[in-house]
Order: structure tokens, then sequence, then C-alpha cells
């Protein structure tokens, strides 16, 4: 598969990079906006020879070795902190809302024996409540990093929309 890449070589200008498949299905990147009848185009930043890091190595690995599951609602200052400790560590997990789904709080009652939130599971790893010292250790055992990746600023999970009760 070609893939073409039109770069400018200036020192930390701002850019504008397109991508998109052209209708052979080659994956097509440029500086310059694709013609009109593309569909699908993806528009991305970047400036000169900055290149934006996804997941780490160590990152991906955690993951796949040790998911991690949420079960949160809104639930106030508990459930804020939890989330926001997560993505200050740059994690991707699994928000699951008791409040909001019948299954969800189906597995909670069968994991926990109750309907407490939040609960952190990391792989096979239970913490129940928040207590930051204990979610900070179930995640170095699972080997999340410490922090989110540099340059990218933290964003705090909002907490899950409530669902709205159906009409009567």
């Amino acid at each position: 598969m070609a893939v073409w890449l039109a770069a400018a070589s200036t020192p930390l200008v701002a850019a504008q990079l397109y991508q998109w498949k052209d209708a052979q299905g080659r994956t097509v990147y440029s500086d310059q906006p694709p013609p009109p009848n593309i569909r699908n185009v993806q528009q991305k930043a970047f400036k000169g020879s900055v290149i934006e890091v996804g997941e780490s190595y160590a990152a991906k690995t955690a993951r796949e070795k040790y998911p991690i599951t949420l079960y949160a609602s809104a639930c106030g200052a508990p459930c804020d902190q939890a989330r926001q400790l997560l993505a200050e560590r740059g994690v991707s997990f699994n928000n699951k809302d008791p409040q909001a789904s019948p299954e969800a709080q189906a597995e909670l009652q069968k994991l926990t024996g109750r309907l407490s939130v939040p609960v952190l599971i990391v792989g096979s790893d239970r913490v129940d409540g928040f207590e930051a010292g204990q979610w900070q250790a179930a995640l170095d055992r699972a080997g999340y990093p410490k922090s989110a990746p540099p340059g990218r600023k933290p964003v705090p999970a909002a907490a899950p929309a409530p669902t709205p009760a159906p009409a009567q």
C-alpha cells in the first residue's frame, strides 16, 4: 500500500495535516485539503518536528494484561476523585454506572455483594471505595504509568450522564 506524506521542514510552525483514503483504498497524508468528493477526512494539527505519541508500551502491556473497570456513578466526591486519579495517570478504563445500567448493577452486586461505589477492578485485583493510596498501589502493581504521557494534559473524566427514566 502506498502512503504519501507531505510535510514542511519549517521550525515549529503549526500546520494542518489531512488523512484520507483515495479511490484505490490507499491512505493519503497531505498538508492540502482533499478533493471535495472525499469522505471521512481526518484533520490533525502538528508543530514542526513534534510527533504526537499515543499509548506507551508499558501502558499498552498493562492494559492488555490488567484491564481496568471502574464501577462509579454520580456519587459525588469519591467517584469524582476516582475518575480524576485515573485521568491523571492517563489510563483507559471501562466505566460502568450501576445507577444507569441494570447489567452493571447486577455485576457489581455479584462482585461485591453490595451496590456501593466506587469500585476499581485492575485485572483480578479489586479495591472497594476510594482511597488514593490503595488505588495508586493497584495501578503500580499492574505496571500502569505514574502519569499521563508528557505534553498531554490529563482531562478529568466527566461523570456519566444519568440515563433518563422511561416515559410512562
